[in-house]
């Protein structure tokens, strides 16, 4: 018997979180045909030479919805070993739309996710009016991994309300027709339905996005919807209000009698729990409630340097820095009085010498150091060098002729109780936001992290349970029933990782999104090859250009 394709020689890890055992992976017809001892001969073998042989990782928190447009690739993810990406999270998709809401919703995702305005309306194709031809212009990209959407709010409400959206609640009528719309749109083949609620999510003029602030009789109608398609609920939290906004979604997963996501910093609690969320989800779990939060396994956080054009400040001298060039910036800051000058007018503002504490150089080997505890902060070392941090953030850059990135964490900062969080049996890793903050954040390579860091550096995770986490843990939250494990019958997408020398490399700028716009980009090492619906994407690190991803759909 002969195969399209055969893994030879790994150590299957197979996604259920069973111990791994020896053996081989066939596959045929783009489907996995035998797991253990393969007899007969592959059409290509690839020799796993001990490695892991995992399934494919899914992400649930992307927003490639413009990026698919020109970057089929999908990167940085497909670097990273995800085969599958969930994309429309927190509220914020470009279908339904009718013909004159392309702007609004390129200006919304702008100001949002970071995605550059002219990019989004020159690089996508605009082919669409509902949210399933949406879908059906995305499979005509060809993507080079599986993508699954969720219909987002605020394109919702804008396509019923038009500019109304924005301020006003919507009439008896209105709430009928956005829910009509939802459903719809999930049986055209969203997975579900995302909201945002987090004030800070604001348009170019200020105001916070469409759905907000909306009322329980608007959500709970949506829910139904939802639920009645069979759809799971995804929010993103006004986290300063947690113990409302938790009952609220609970009220919803109950009206809606589906699966519950949403986005779990760490937040701390003065209860005795570990986290803010601990008693909000326990109840829900008591109530019936299929609950799953996601988040990052490391810190997460902008990355402030010369290249980024991130600064620690942006007032007097900063200013001046950041309208320059690259190459006019690091000319300017070897200018000693100049230097000078940052400094002071960086020292004026006593909430920017408070940044510095969550601030921490990458440092300068191929491996990126996000680790670091609070005595590697850029103001810990300051206080134990007698020097300012602005002045070590500058020597640093310098040093390293510009290319120095520091990462500025804003959540999920100590790494001891994010150990402890994860361990949750209602807490996946993710939020990377892979597709969204282009230039300010790159935290997509989480999955390298999880395998590098908590597997095989802290062994606070087994690789088993690691694994299971990133895939059909993963895969169950959005009803995939035939992707992330390894069993005959499933969907070939698989990873072969080098457990001993997977890890993310240094975050790099870029230009290479429309009109040069810029944007980061991560790569790794350790994985020997990406299968995707049994073709290899990815092999030894490098794409291969085979792009042999589907949209997956609710039905």
């Amino acid at each position: 018997m002969s195969h399209d394709l055969v893994v030879r020689n790994g150590q299957i890890v197979d996604g259920t979180g069973t111990a791994p055992f020896s053996g081989d992976v066939a596959v045929a017809n783009g489907q996995i045909v035998a797991v253990g001892q393969v007899e007969g001969k592959g059409l290509r073998e690839i020799d796993a030479d001990g490695a892991a042989i995992t399934p494919g990782f899914i992400d649930l928190h992307t927003h490639f919805d413009a990026q698919a447009g020109w970057d089929p690739l999908l990167t940085p993810v497909t670097w990273h070993g995800v085969t599958t990406a969930l994309i429309g999270n927190c509220g914020v998709t470009f279908a339904p739309c009718k013909a004159d809401g392309h702007e609004f919703l390129a200006n919304m995702m702008e100001t949002v996710e970071d995605i550059p305005r002219r990019a989004i309306l020159e690089g996508l194709a605009w082919d669409w009016e509902s949210y399933g031809e949406y879908l059906d212009s995305v499979e005509r990209l060809q993507p080079a991994i599986n993508l699954a959407g969720l219909v987002g709010h605020c394109a919702s409400r804008f396509y019923v309300m038009g500019e109304r959206a924005v301020d006003e609640d919507p009439s008896e009528d209105e709430i009928k027709q956005i829910a009509d719309l939802v459903g719809a749109s999930i049986k055209q083949g969203a997975v579900g339905f995302s909201s945002n609620r987090l004030p800070a999510h604001v348009l170019p003029d200020g105001r916070s996005i469409p759905g907000t602030f909306a009322k329980p009789d608007e959500l709970s109608a949506i829910s139904r919807a939802v639920g009645a398609n069979q759809g799971i609920l995804q929010f993103v939290l006004d986290y300063q209000k947690l113990d409302d906004e938790m009952a609220l979604i609970a009220d919803q997963a109950k009206t809606a009698g589906t699966r519950l996501l949403f986005s779990a910093p760490y937040q701390p609690t003065d209860k005795g729990d570990l986290t803010g969320f601990d008693s909000a989800v326990a109840q829900m779990q008591a109530d019936g409630i299929d609950v799953s939060g996601l988040t990052l396994p490391r810190s997460g956080g902008f990355l402030s340097g010369l290249t980024t054009g991130l600064f620690p400040a942006n007032n007097g001298a900063w200013r001046e820095l950041k309208n320059l060039s690259f190459e006019d910036r690091l000319a300017r800051i070897k200018d000693g009085q100049f230097r000078a000058s940052l400094v002071a007018d960086a020292q004026q503002d006593v909430a920017l010498v408070a940044r510095m504490k969550h601030t921490y150089w990458l440092g300068d080997s191929d491996r990126p150091n996000y680790t670091g505890g609070w005595e590697d902060s850029l103001a810990s070392q300051a206080t134990a060098s007698g020097r300012d941090p602005f002045e070590i953030w500058l020597d640093v850059t310098l040093q390293s002729e510009g290319q120095a990135l520091f990462h500025v964490r804003f959540f999920n900062h100590n790494l001891d109780t994010v150990s402890e969080f994860l361990k949750a049996d209602w807490v996946l890793p993710g939020i990377g936001d892979a597709g969204a903050h282009v230039s300010q954040i790159m935290d997509s390579g989480w999955t390298s992290f999880m395998l590098s860091h908590w597997v095989r550096d802290k062994s606070v995770f087994s690789i088993e349970e690691a694994v299971r986490k990133l895939t059909s843990a993963q895969a169950r939250v959005i009803g995939i029933q035939d992707r992330g494990v390894l069993a005959p019958g499933l969907r070939a997408d698989i990873n072969v990782v080098d457990l001993g020398n997977v890890s993310e490399r240094q975050p790099e700028l870029v230009h290479d999104f429309p009109h040069g716009a810029p944007r980061l980009i991560q790569k790794a090492i350790g994985y020997k090859a990406t299968i995707c619906n049994g073709e290899v994407i990815l092999e030894n690190d490098e794409h291969t250009g085979v792009r042999s991803g589907t949209v997956i759909r609710s039905n």
